[in-house]
C-alpha cells in the first residue's frame, strides 16, 4: 500500500511538472488558497519581512559598533604594551579603557576582544579573579590566541594555588587545536601543575605526550628530566 501511495504521488508531482492543466489547476487553488486567507499570507509575509530586515539592520549595527570599537582600542593596546596597566583599563580621560569598551561595545568583536586583554592585564596586577572573569568571557576561533586565554586562565589559577584548576586549563589549551609549537609548552605547563598537586601520574603522562608525540620540540628534553626524576629512571 506504501509503494502504491508513493507511486500516485510521485505520478501527481510528475503530472504538475509535464502537463500544462493540472500546472494550471494547482496554481488555481494557490491562488484560491491567498485569496480566501489574505490576512494570514500578508500578516506571515509581514513577519519575514520584519526578521529579514532586523537581521540585516543588526549586522549592520555590529559592524558600525566595531569600527568604533576597534578605533578607542587603539590607545588602550598601547597602554596595555607599555605596562600602563591601569590607563589600559580605565582610560586616560580622553580615550577609552579596555572595561569602556566592553561596557559601550558589547556586541562588537573589538569588545571581545577587549575581555582577553582585560583578563591579562587584571593578571598582570595580580587581580586573579578578575582575570579568570574577564579571560573566560573571551572566546575566538584563532587558533593561537584561545589557546593562549586558556593558559593565562590557567596561569590565574596556578597563582591562587588551585592546582588542579591550572592543569585544567592547560590541559584545555594543550588540546585546543593540538600544534608542534605550543601544545607541548602547555602540557609541560600541565604536569608541573600536576606535581603541585601531587598527581605524579597525570604528571608523567603528561611528560610522556610531549616526549612521543612531539618528539622534535623545544620541550622535549625538559620533559624527559622531569619525568625521569618522577620515576627514578632515564627516559
Amino acid at each position: 500500500m506504501a509503494v502504491k501511495n508513493k507511486k500516485t504521488t510521485e505520478q501527481h508531482n510528475t503530472d504538475i511538472l509535464e502537463n500544462p492543466e493540472a500546472l494550471a489547476g494547482q496554481i488555481s487553488k494557490t491562488e484560491e488558497f491567498v485569496t480566501k486567507n489574505k490576512g494570514l499570507v500578508f500578516g506571515v509575509g509581514a513577519v519575514l519581512a520584519l526578521i529579514v530586515a532586523g537581521f540585516f539592520g543588526y549586522q549592520y549595527y555590529k559592524n558600525s559598533q566595531n569600527t568604533k570599537a576597534q578605533n578607542e582600542m587603539f590607545q588602550a593596546v598601547h597602554y596595555f604594551e607599555s605596562d600602563s596597566l591601569d590607563l589600559a583599563l580605565n582610560g586616560d580621560g580622553n580615550n577609552l579603557g579596555f572595561l569602556d569598551i566592553i561596557e559601550e561595545y558589547g556586541v562588537s568583536d573589538a569588545a571581545n576582544l577587549a575581555n582577553f586583554y582585560a583578563g591579562a592585564a587584571y593578571l598582570k596586577k595580580g587581580n586573579y579573579e578578575s582575570a579568570i572573569e574577564y579571560l573566560e568571557n573571551f572566546s575566538a576561533d584563532d587558533l593561537l590566541v584561545q589557546a593562549r586565554a586558556f593558559s593565562l586562565i590557567g596561569d590565574a589559577h596556578m597563582e591562587k594555588g588551585d592546582y588542579e584548576k591550572a592543569a585544567s586549563f592547560y590541559k584545555k589549551a594543550a588540546g585546543y587545536e593540538p600544534n608542534k609549537q605550543f601544545s607541548p609548552r602547555y602540557l609541560l605547563k600541565a604536569a608541573l601543575a600536576y606535581e603541585k598537586n601531587n598527581n605524579n601520574e597525570a604528571a608523567i603522562e603528561a611528560y610522556d605526550t610531549i616526549i612521543n608525540k612531539y618528539w622534535d620540540s623545544n620541550e622535549v628534553q625538559t620533559a624527559k628530566k622531569y619525568r625521569a626524576r618522577l620515576t627514578g629512571s632515564a627516559s
